[in-house]
């Protein structure tokens, strides 16, 4: 029988780190495209710290380049930049800010088929290295496919101004790896569902990157930057070789969606996801006590008050979890988990 796979993998082609890397702007533009003009995507805070910045760098290469303002990852904005963009002639789209700016640059290139740059100003969760979006429709959000970034640069200078509550998220986000890989590994024994092997290491090395350094993430120290940032992206990477983000979202990225959909607490998306590894552990009946001193030390949240959620929030959260991904099998089954069973996971892990 011929050997039927296809697979297709887009990578980023430049990835850039460090001091003052945001310079190298024009450079890598000019490598992706003989097209001289461009459209920057942010918001109104990471306009001021690094959108006009970035503007003039472009111009002063000879790029064009015009600045879409954006609020909220939402169907709408993207709509806004796909037709600015079309109306501008750009073959270029540079997102520039935490987590839903560059969601509606990599959204609006993957729809239009152009190129996209990921300029994060916070590390806060490992889309801005990842071909996945997180859009609102409706007020609901979910996840979608979109653009991988053609290159990445992350200045160092720049993301260590964000406060480190984003850059602990971050970290907090590839730490949930782990058992997003479990719920992979459950995926293929009873569903069958492919497994790949190289992207399931390479998400597995990022996470116990981030377990073997968590001593080494500070708060205003450049190399802290820069060490949670390559494991964004090599998250980022494997996702791309799987072709979907089995390899980084499991049942801990469900609770995060569902405590997101109640509109519940004020937990950044890598936070929820860190508490949500350490029920999730649990559940696989694995070492869950490891996610959490991790977590500790690193000073992300491990309980429900420090994301100002309730038991009984958590317990919703969890009991409607397998809804968000109903396509997708973990832990938590195709019919959830118990009142009992939630209650029971989060007062023996001192979630709550």
């Amino acid at each position: 029988m011929p050997f039927e796979k296809l697979a297709v993998m887009i990578l980023p082609r430049e990835v850039i780190g460090g001091h003052g890397a945001v310079e190298k702007v024009g450079d890598v533009f000019k490598k992706l495209t003989s097209s001289k003009r461009g459209v920057i995507v942010t918001g109104n805070t990471t306009r001021t710290l690094a959108g006009e910045r970035v503007k003039g760098i472009l111009e002063t290469a000879g790029i064009e380049t015009s600045i879409v303002q954006v609020d909220y990852a939402t169907e709408e904005n993207v709509e806004r930049v796909k037709e600015h963009t079309k109306n501008f002639g750009a073959k270029v789209l540079i997102g520039i800010g935490g987590g839903t700016k560059i969601d509606i640059a990599k959204k609006s290139a993957f729809d239009l088929g152009l190129d996209f740059i990921s300029i994060p100003t916070s590390a806060s969760h490992d889309g801005v290295a990842s071909p996945r979006a997180t859009i609102s429709k409706n007020g609901l959000s979910s996840s979608v496919e979109a653009m991988m970034p053609a290159a990445l640069i992350a200045d160092t200078e720049i993301i260590v101004t964000a406060p480190f509550r984003f850059l602990a998220a971050g970290a907090a986000d590839v730490l949930s790896n782990l058992p997003a890989l479990k719920d992979w590994n459950l995926g293929h024994k009873l569903k069958g569902e492919r497994v790949s092997s190289s992207a399931y290491a390479i998400s597995e090395f990022a996470a116990r990157e981030i377990i073997s350094n968590a001593s080494q993430i500070k708060p205003q120290v450049e190399e802290s930057v820069w060490l949670v940032i390559k494991q964004i992206v090599f998250s980022g990477i494997a996702m791309s070789i799987a072709g979907n983000s089995r390899p980084a979202s499991g049942s801990e990225h469900m609770f995060a969606h569902a405590v997101d959909s109640m509109k519940k607490g004020n937990g950044l998306h890598g936070e929820l996801c860190g508490i949500g590894s350490i029920i999730a552990m649990y559940l696989h009946g694995a070492d869950w006590v490891q996610i959490r001193n991790t977590l500790q030390t690193i000073g992300a949240p491990t309980t429900l008050a420090q994301v100002s959620l309730t038991e009984d929030d958590a317990i919703e959260a969890l009991m409607m979890a397998h809804k968000t991904r109903p396509d997708r099998y973990t832990i938590l089954g195709e019919s959830g988990i118990s009142e009992t069973a939630a209650r029971e996971a989060l007062n023996i892990t001192g979630v709550s």
